[in-house]
């Protein structure tokens, strides 16, 4: 098994802020993707489309508020159906960490090396709307390659 893995700082912000923007489809469709709905609750499904790209959909396993948020892969390409995205979330003087995974690739293909670029690009985008208020998701976000 191959993992995802991430950390980005965001200054002057809360872990709560952070966990909002996770939680939420106001908050997803503001760094990831604009084409974000389902539902954010526990045991609830999250759909995200992209484009012609096609998109996941994520069963909402668990929830600790300010703290966690784990997603498990239910729907999508056949890479991504199984393993599980999750954000820890803590704070650390000034600023929270975001601490990433995408866990459980079978194995480390060309197509995750791609997605493991995107992750930190929606990441940073994460990062961008704490900052500022605006994020770069989804049309919005950087082309990183022939696949978008």
């Amino acid at each position: 098994m191959a993992d995802i893995l991430h950390r980005i700082g965001i200054e002057h912000s809360s872990p709560e802020q952070v966990y909002d923007a996770l939680t939420t489809i106001d908050g997803l469709a503001a760094w990831w993707t604009e084409d974000t709905t389902g539902s954010t609750e526990s045991g609830g499904v999250i759909r995200f489309r992209f484009g012609p790209a096609g998109g996941f959909d994520m069963l909402v396993e668990r929830l600790e508020p300010g703290r966690l948020v784990r997603w498990r892969v239910v729907d999508g390409p056949p890479e991504w159906i199984g393993t599980h995205v999750q954000f820890d979330l803590r704070r650390d003087g000034d600023f929270t960490i975001v601490m990433f995974t995408h866990e459980g690739w079978r194995e480390p293909v060309e197509f995750m090396h791609h997605c493991s670029t995107r992750w930190g690009t929606y990441l940073m985008s994460l990062k961008q709307l704490i900052d500022t208020g605006t994020g770069a998701p989804d049309p919005h976000a950087v082309v990183v390659s022939n696949w978008r």
